[in-house]
């Protein structure tokens, strides 16, 4: 089988310190897979990586069979990669409605002008991505005043405007309250089956990893010391030293 992201050999150093140390994956179509390791592991220099915001030292990152290395994150973007980030990225001033909605003008390459008729593009498509995330009753408020975990919600409606096929979430629920996460993971298992997309996310709540991962991979020291289904990858005797009995099964 073809994979739709296919990660070789990638390295990553920073003033002599390896973050990413000879990384490879590849993840097919359609699967939900989830990247987990201790704190400072390599898991958001790895996104970064593969989404052209940093630039790997050696190696190879294609898309669909398309090179990756070298481009900006905006090109990567149209060619069907979105991803969140840990630290929340919104418009904080703009309204919930607005946030999104600037997001597919983007994505349409057109451009926000409040004295335009901008307001009045894509109300539906909006509307629409609201309602998806669970977020249309909270259209009118203004994002910044938002809870975290509907900021979050927020981010995920702003990452599904530009149609990826690939979504990368980093750390979805930090920050979230136990109800708020079960019912964000639910959400994002359901879009991400409904619209057919790929899913790959990091996470650090093993309940949430093992509830809705297809495939894990373990990095440790910015290396891969596993991958695999999560049975293999839980009863895996090199993971449960470095990472599950470090931290007694939670992140």
């Amino acid at each position: 089988m073809t994979a739709m992201l296919s990660i070789a050999g990638l390295w990553k150093s920073f003033a002599g310190f390896v973050a990413t140390r000879d990384v490879s994956l590849d993840l097919a179509a359609g699967e939900l897979h989830a990247v987990i390791g201790p704190n400072g592991a390599g898991k958001t220099t790895f996104f970064n990586l593969i989404t052209g915001h940093l630039r790997p030292d050696k190696g190879a990152v294609s898309f669909e069979g398309r090179d990756l290395i070298g481009l900006p994150p905006q090109k990567i973007v149209r060619l069907g990669i979105a991803r969140s980030f840990q630290r929340i990225n919104i418009y904080p001033r703009l309204t919930v409605f607005e946030n999104v909605q600037v997001a597919l003008i983007a994505h349409e390459g057109q451009q926000w002008n409040l004295f335009r008729p901008g307001r009045s593009l894509h109300r539906e498509g909006t509307a629409e991505l609201l309602e998806l995330v669970g977020l249309a009753a909270e259209a009118a408020e203004t994002a910044g005043e938002l809870s975290y975990g509907k900021q979050k919600q927020l981010e995920l409606a702003i990452a599904l405007a530009s149609q990826p096929r690939l979504l990368l979430l980093d750390e979805p629920t930090a920050g979230m309250s136990p109800q708020e996460t079960a019912a964000t993971i639910a959400s994002v298992r359901d879009i991400v089956k409904a619209r057919g997309l790929t899913l790959l996310f990091t996470e650090h709540d093993m309940a949430v990893v093992f509830g809705i991962a297809e495939r894990i991979s373990v990095l440790h020291h910015g290396e891969i010391i596993a991958s695999g289904e999560p049975d293999t990858v839980r009863n895996d005797a090199e993971v449960r030293r470095v990472y599950l009995g470090e931290h007694g099964g939670h992140g």
